[in-house]
């Protein structure tokens, strides 16, 4: 598996804006061989900002790569630049890329990736 993560740090004030966007984008995950699911994340506030991060799940980092080539890629990212002015961050998303070494499901069955 792979784990791709963006973290999002939003300034105070723009908290429900930044949510309100994310809660009415189209996904458009589910329609790519390889999707697992998806996870936004509220993290800690700090002073200048609170933390976000956007967590999708896939079956290999070549599903995610073929995410990152496909139309739906560019659909859902097309309308981006209109949420300029809606939200203020301390800088831009910042990726991050894991490959699931270790897995342990729901009732405690655990395996060592390939």
């Amino acid at each position: 598996m792979y784990i791709a993560m963006n973290r999002f740090r939003v300034v105070p004030g723009y908290e429900e804006a930044f949510e309100n966007i994310w809660r009415s984008r189209h996904g458009r995950l589910a329609e790519l061989p390889g999707y697992i699911e998806f996870h936004m994340l509220k993290g800690p506030k700090a002073e200048d900002h609170t933390l976000y991060a956007s967590h999708t799940v896939w079956e290999s980092f070549e599903h995610f790569q073929a995410w990152t080539k496909s139309e739906q890629f560019r659909a859902a990212h097309a309308n981006a630049g209109d949420n300029r002015g809606k939200v203020e961050y301390l800088s831009g998303p910042h990726f991050e890329g894991f490959e699931v070494i270790i897995h342990e499901d729901k009732n405690g069955a655990r395996a060592d990736a390939a």
